[in-house]
């Protein structure tokens, strides 16, 4: 992970938190990658966040439970859970809490069942510490325009039986059921990179 060691960013106060305007707010991060924990932990700090830190799901649910978090970085895939599920417990419970989604699997699919959990964003790993302080301080209210050069036909359809795939929890035969396709023709398209947009 790459991190910038410049000077704590100054925070808007969040009218969620009782207290002065000097309160920082409360991150929950949440990754099974110990040393990544550590660093962005380390990172966040500098950057004028309380952390509490969780390497897993049952340990993020237990800290969402325990404290009130204002932020949260989760990672997508945990060794005991999903990411997505947390995002949407964690939403359920404290329905003001502005989520980033962290993932070394990047794709169209996952980053739509993402934001539909609730995440504000999502980024891919590694990710800058800035990178995900900018998200996570985001307004949300102004969409990016719409992309220059639309997706392809092949990139919609490598997308879609991603989606399906991550949906059978990366099960091969279940997916091809699902896509009426044989087997060992969804395993070539797996195997093949995504096509251009």
């Amino acid at each position: 992970m790459t991190e910038s060691y410049g000077e704590e960013i100054s925070l808007p106060h969040l009218s969620g938190r009782a207290g002065s305007g000097q309160e920082r707010p409360l991150l929950l991060l949440v990754d099974d990658d110990a040393p990544l924990l550590r660093s962005l932990e380390r990172a966040m700090d500098r950057r004028g966040f309380d952390v509490a830190t969780a390497s897993g799901f049952r340990e993020g649910m237990n800290l969402a439970h325990s404290t009130r978090p204002d932020f949260a970085v989760i990672d997508l895939r945990l060794e005991d859970g999903s990411g997505i599920e947390l995002v949407k417990r964690l939403r359920e419970l404290h329905p003001q809490v502005k989520v980033v989604i962290l993932t070394g699997y990047g794709n169209i699919a996952t980053a739509v069942a993402a934001i539909k959990a609730g995440a504000m964003d999502y980024l891919a790993k590694p990710a800058d510490a800035d990178d995900v302080v900018n998200a996570l301080l985001a307004s949300g209210s102004s969409l990016p325009p719409p992309p220059q050069n639309p997706m392809s036909a092949d990139r919609v359809r490598w997308e879609h039986i991603q989606r399906v795939f991550e949906q059978c929890n990366r099960n091969v035969s279940e997916t091809a059921r699902r896509l009426n396709m044989h087997r060992r023709t969804l395993q070539r398209i797996l195997n093949k990179r995504a096509p251009r947009e």
